[in-house]
């Protein structure tokens, strides 16, 4: 078994949760509420602005030539090609700040490529490619006519070819990392994966709530 096969199967009941989430259900179903989509939308693009540096970092660590193109490519499809469709959403960006939740799952991310294991921080960013794709094969299987869906252009999106294109590659890539690396290595790319899944929820989960500071 592989270890993005592997790692999937023990994060299965993640996945299952978010599919739970009511944010995921009423996305799906397209009674979820402008307001609360509004702002998913912009927390969404202040993720993105972060994750696309932890992905430039890793092109910078990447010594195959292959996975530094990949990489720093889907940087750049980050911070300009996916923040063109929120700002069609979201009409004032300077209006929102990183919620606790993005500003934790994007240092999570970044503190990763600090920590001198390039295939721990492979595992931690696989989950927004995967966990996406996945979501977004929900959602275009219960939408219906995205014409007719007021969240049709977005739910779209994950009908692009490309996009499933990496996530293959990205999975790729971690299984490559996992059959080079120790036992101990592996385990860390687990856990890596399993928090950063575990962020995923929580992201969705905030954007129904509209987390906002405590103080």
């Amino acid at each position: 078994m592989t270890f993005s096969d592997d790692t999937w199967a023990r994060s299965a009941h993640i996945r299952r949760a978010i599919d739970d989430l009511p944010f995921v259900r009423g996305l799906a179903d397209g009674t979820l509420d402008r307001d609360r989509f509004t702002y998913y939308m912009a927390q969404d693009a202040l993720y993105l602005a972060d994750y696309g540096r932890v992905l430039a970092t890793l092109a910078g660590q990447a010594t195959d030539p292959d996975d530094l193109l990949f990489w720093a490519e889907d940087a750049k499809t980050t911070l300009v090609v996916e923040r063109e469709l929120h700002g069609a959403h979201v009409e004032d960006f300077a209006a929102f700040t990183a919620s606790p939740t993005c500003l934790s799952y994007t240092s999570y991310l970044q503190s990763l490529t600090t920590q001198g294991s390039y295939a721990v921080a492979v595992a931690g960013v696989l989950p927004c490619f995967w966990i996406y794709a996945d979501v977004g094969d929900h959602l275009l299987a219960q939408a219906g006519p995205l014409e007719d869906h007021p969240y049709g252009d977005w739910i779209g999106m994950y009908s692009d070819p490309a996009f499933a294109e990496s996530v293959v590659q990205a999975r790729a890539i971690a299984d490559r990392c996992a059959a080079e690396a120790s036992p101990v290595t592996v385990e860390r790319m687990h856990v890596a994966y399993e928090t950063a899944s575990k962020f995923e929820w929580m992201f969705w989960n905030a954007a129904w709530r509209q987390e906002t500071w405590p103080i």
